[in-house]
């Protein structure tokens, strides 16, 4: 354990780069935005400001948007979907909120006092093609050194796993829906 915590050190000691980074939480399992939301509630506790877009939800106010409003000066929460595009049944207002809800997002890129920008969902608007990537690229690239951006959703396309800097894949392994006929709960699933 001794040697172990030498090369452990060495390896800790060489690190030193600080920058915004950029992450995508995608794949088909549950807790994309959960993880995300860990890292919002990270930032929030060492002071620092925090935005959150999500894209496509919108129809109902979720509890971690509830709980985390409670740090009203360090967030900014903006739901500008309507709800599961199933629901809602109409593409043309769907993508018109999406540009929306990417205008918002450029305004908090490009704020240096903002941390960390939470764009929910984004990988499935633009697997839709609601959003180009090229789009999505370029503000991600023109944030302040320190921002970092994580963005969540199914189906993430491979220029952005290309270009971010850490990629997790949730897997469904067993999903109470599925299996059980479980239905979405408060505090799981919202």
């Amino acid at each position: 354990m001794e040697r172990r915590k030498q090369v452990q050190d060495q390896r800790v000691g060489e690190r030193n780069l600080e920058k915004g980074l950029v992450l995508v939480h995608t794949g088909l399992g549950k807790g994309k935005t959960t993880a995300a939301l860990g890292m919002v509630l990270r930032t929030l506790g060492h002071g620092k400001r925090v935005a959150v877009v999500q894209y496509i939800k919108g129809a109902w106010e979720p509890g971690e948007a509830l709980a985390l409003k409670r740090f009203n000066d360090l967030i900014s929460w903006h739901a500008l979907g309507e709800g599961f595009t199933w629901e809602t049944q109409d593409r043309q207002r769907d993508q018109e909120l999406v540009e929306a809800a990417w205008q918002q997002s450029l305004l908090y890129l490009q704020d240096a006092e903002v941390q960390l920008v939470l764009l929910d969902e984004v990988n499935v608007a633009l697997k839709l093609g609601y959003l180009p990537l090229a789009w999505v690229l370029e503000g991600i690239e023109k944030r302040p050194p320190g921002t970092h951006v994580v963005l969540t959703g199914r189906g993430a396309p491979d220029g952005l796993i290309e270009r971010a800097d850490l990629v997790t894949e949730m897997t469904m392994v067993k999903h109470p829906f599925r299996e059980q006929g479980v239905k979405a709960q408060q505090g799981i699933e919202f």
